[in-house]
């Protein structure tokens, strides 16, 4: 089949790859303009219009796809029988969503309706969701509302992080989407509408994962420890407090369990503190802080104009005092 791909960061990559090694057609890429991402200002094209210059695939970077009419009739001249769309960064409006022969299909990495938006790896891991995974949709005009073809449940495990869900998904992504293209084209004189599930249908709670902002990087101290643990894994490496009015990313931490805060090596100061008090500093292990509910051990941090350090390296760094405040 002729494709038609739709994506503009990292995470779309396995997907695109994927199809440029497949029997189909990778006929053109679209993505997100270039963007000036670093200090001095300078235009930075995306992952996905990078990946496509080096496989030498023809690339659309509008600045505006809705009511887009030179776009519009570009993409149509090409006589596309297929749209895969994954992370592209806007939604796409009904004229374009009319143009290929077998529609335009989506992956979007959560258990649909939970978490339909911008930011579904972000919240899962906010909201200490057990399970995640991938679902292959065909797109209508609404937000990640459209019926599904295909999907795939993965359990989120304790370590996973942003970076290593993401990863996950990423790769999974890739894998449904060529399956679902598969499935679309062995059933070209069928109706393969009558194969679709209805996200209504499913049981589940319609939540939405809106963008992460700024305010959202912020630790909050006074917060529970397992929430603190959450956001740290769900926005690494951006979580952050201040510390002696620097801005200091917390990378790696551990919420003590009861046996471990009677264990006479974690000995400390009572948590009976306000949240956001260094209760201790162990050696070779790391700074004890207390929050809403039990303490958590920072292991790995980032102070600003600093490398990334962690336990012995982290204390000599900061050389921190018991009783010293972090701020949120």
């Amino acid at each position: 089949m002729r494709i038609i791909f739709w994506g503009t960061p990292e995470y779309s990559l396995p997907s695109l790859d994927i199809f440029i090694r497949s029997k189909h057609e990778v006929i053109a890429v679209v993505s997100q303009p270039d963007k000036k991402r670093s200090r001095g200002n300078k235009l930075i094209s995306s992952p996905v219009k990078s990946f496509a210059e080096h496989e030498s695939i023809k690339i659309y970077t509008p600045e505006k796809i809705k009511n887009n009419k030179n776009f519009i009739n570009e993409l149509k001249s090409l006589y596309c029988d297929l749209f895969i769309v994954i992370a592209y960064g806007k939604i796409l409006p009904k004229e374009i969503l009319e143009i290929p022969k077998f529609g335009c299909w989506n992956a979007h990495a959560s258990l649909l309706p939970r978490w339909r938006g911008a930011a579904p790896i972000q919240w899962s891991l906010l909201k200490g969701d057990e399970f995640t995974g991938v679902g292959i949709m065909k797109m209508n005009e609404g937000l990640d509302t459209g019926d599904l073809l295909s999907e795939e449940k993965i359990k989120i495990d304790d370590n996973d992080n942003l970076n290593t869900l993401t990863e996950k998904l990423s790769i999974l992504s890739a894998k449904l989407l060529l399956n679902a293209s598969s499935l679309l084209e062995e059933n070209i004189n069928k109706n393969t509408n009558s194969q679709l599930i209805k996200q209504n249908t499913l049981g589940r709670e319609i939540t939405y994962a809106r963008m992460i902002e700024k305010s959202d990087y912020k630790v909050d101290w006074g917060n529970e420890a397992i929430k603190i643990s959450r956001k740290i894994k769900a926005l690494f490496p951006r979580a952050n407090t201040t510390f002696r009015g620097k801005n200091l990313k917390i990378i790696k931490i551990k919420v003590l369990s009861s046996d471990e805060i009677n264990n006479e090596k974690y000995y400390f100061i009572s948590n009976h503190s306000k949240p956001g008090i260094i209760l201790a500093v162990i050696e070779n292990e790391g700074i004890i802080i207390s929050t809403k509910t039990d303490p958590i051990i920072l292991l790995e941090a980032k102070l600003e104009g600093k490398n990334i350090s962690s336990k012995k390296q982290l204390i000599q760094q900061l050389n921190p005092s018991v009783g010293e405040y972090l701020s949120n």
